[in-house]
C-alpha cells in the first residue's frame, strides 16, 4: 500500500512575470491604456463614418477606415526602445519641439599671467554630487522634490517553514509588493561587526561586578569575544526598505507614512521592522559609503541640525557641579 502522502511534503510554486513593472492585463489580454487607445480610434471611425458615408464611395471608406484601424492597432499594441509606441511617439514630438540653443561664445575664463603652467596636464576632479539634499529629524529624505524613508528590518529563514506557512508568508510579502505605487528599493548588506569594542568595554565593566564569579565569568566572555574576532571575520546581515514618493505628490510626512504602512504590511512575516529618524538613517548612509569604518559613539547629527555649544556661565556651573 503506497503511504498517503502528506501536504507538508508539496512544494509551493509561485509563478513570477519576468517584467513585474508591466501593467495589469483588462480585457482580451489589453492594458487598459491600449483600450483606451482603441475606444478613441473606435470613435474617430464611427463620427467619419456618420459624417461621410453619404458624400464619400462606401470601398473608400472602408479602406481608409482599415488602414486606419490598423494603424490605431499598431500604435496601441507596439513598443520601440522598450517603451509603448504611443509614450515613444509622445516622447518624440516634444523632443522635436523643445527648445534648442547653440552656445557660439567661450565661456571659459583665460589663466593670469603670473600661474605657472604644470609641466603635465593634471586632471581635477569632478564635484560630488549627491542626490540626497537634507535629512531631517524624523528620518525624511530630500532628493529634489521627491522624498524617501528607511525602515530596518530582520529576515526570515523560510527554510524552517512548512509548505502552508511558506504559502502564507509569499502571499503576505506579494500583498505589500502588490501595494507598492512608488518606487522602492529593499537593501540586503552584510556588514564587519566590532567585537574587539564589545570585548574592551565587558573587561571594563567585570572590574566593578561585585562578585568574583561573575567578575571571572565576564572576563572570560570578553577573552573569548576577542579571541572571535581575532580569529574570525563576524558579520551582520543588515535589511534596509528605502520607501519613496513621486516628484510631484504633495503633503509632508508623506514618505514617512509609507515607511510605517510598509512596517505595519511586513508585521504579518514576523520579522522586526522599525522606521528609521533622522540619526538612523545618516548612519545607515555613512556605515553603506564606508562599511569598514566603525560607528561613531553617540551617532551623527543630521545634515541640516543645527549644534550648539553650551555658554561660558553653562560650562562655569558644570565645572562647579563637578567639583563638589
Amino acid at each position: 500500500m503506497n503511504p498517503k502522502k502528506n501536504s507538508y511534503d508539496e512544494p509551493y510554486r509561485a509563478r513570477v512575470p519576468a517584467d513585474v513593472d508591466a501593467p495589469d492585463k483588462v480585457l482580451y489580454g489589453l492594458t487598459f491604456r491600449q483600450l483606451a487607445i482603441l475606444a478613441v480610434a473606435a470613435l474617430a471611425l464611427y463620427g467619419a463614418w456618420r459624417a461621410l458615408h453619404d458624400l464619400v464611395p462606401v470601398p473608400v471608406l472602408v479602406g481608409t477606415a482599415v488602414l486606419f484601424a490598423g494603424l490605431a492597432f499598431g500604435v496601441a499594441v507596439g513598443r520601440r526602445d522598450g517603451l509603448p509606441l504611443d509614450v515613444w511617439l509622445l516622447a518624440a514630438v516634444r523632443h522635436a519641439r523643445a527648445p534648442r540653443a547653440l552656445s557660439t561664445t567661450d565661456t571659459t575664463s583665460k589663466t593670469p599671467d603670473w600661474v605657472q603652467a604644470p609641466a603635465s596636464a593634471v586632471t581635477l576632479p569632478a564635484p560630488l554630487k549627491l542626490p540626497a539634499d537634507a535629512i531631517d529629524d524624523g528620518g525624511e529624505i530630500r532628493l529634489g522634490g521627491a522624498r524617501a524613508a528607511m525602515v530596518a528590518a530582520t529576515s526570515v529563514n523560510l527554510a524552517l517553514r512548512t509548505p502552508e506557512e511558506q504559502a502564507a508568508l509569499v502571499d503576505t510579502f506579494g500583498r505589500w509588493l502588490n501595494s507598492l505605487s512608488t518606487p522602492t528599493q529593499i537593501v540586503v548588506s552584510a556588514q564587519p561587526v566590532d567585537l574587539h569594542s564589545a570585548a574592551r568595554t565587558l573587561a571594563q565593566t567585570a572590574e566593578a561586578l561585585p562578585h568574583p564569579a561573575l567578575a571571572d565569568a565576564a572576563a572570560d566572555h570578553a577573552r573569548f569575544l576577542d579571541d572571535l574576532a581575532t580569529r574570525r571575520d563576524p558579520l551582520r546581515r543588515q535589511v534596509l526598505i528605502v520607501t519613496s514618493t513621486s516628484a510631484g505628490e504633495r503633503g509632508e510626512r508623506a514618505a514617512r507614512r509609507r515607511a510605517e504602512n510598509t512596517v505595519r504590511a511586513l508585521s504579518g512575516l514576523g520579522v522586526t521592522t522599525r522606521a528609521l529618524d533622522g540619526a538612523a538613517v545618516t548612519a545607515a548612509l555613512a556605515s553603506a559609503a564606508d562599511p569598514y569604518r566603525p560607528p561613531r559613539p553617540g551617532g551623527l547629527a543630521a545634515p541640516d541640525t543645527v549644534i550648539t555649544s553650551p555658554t561660558p556661565d553653562q560650562r562655569h556651573r558644570t565645572e562647579r557641579s563637578r567639583q563638589t
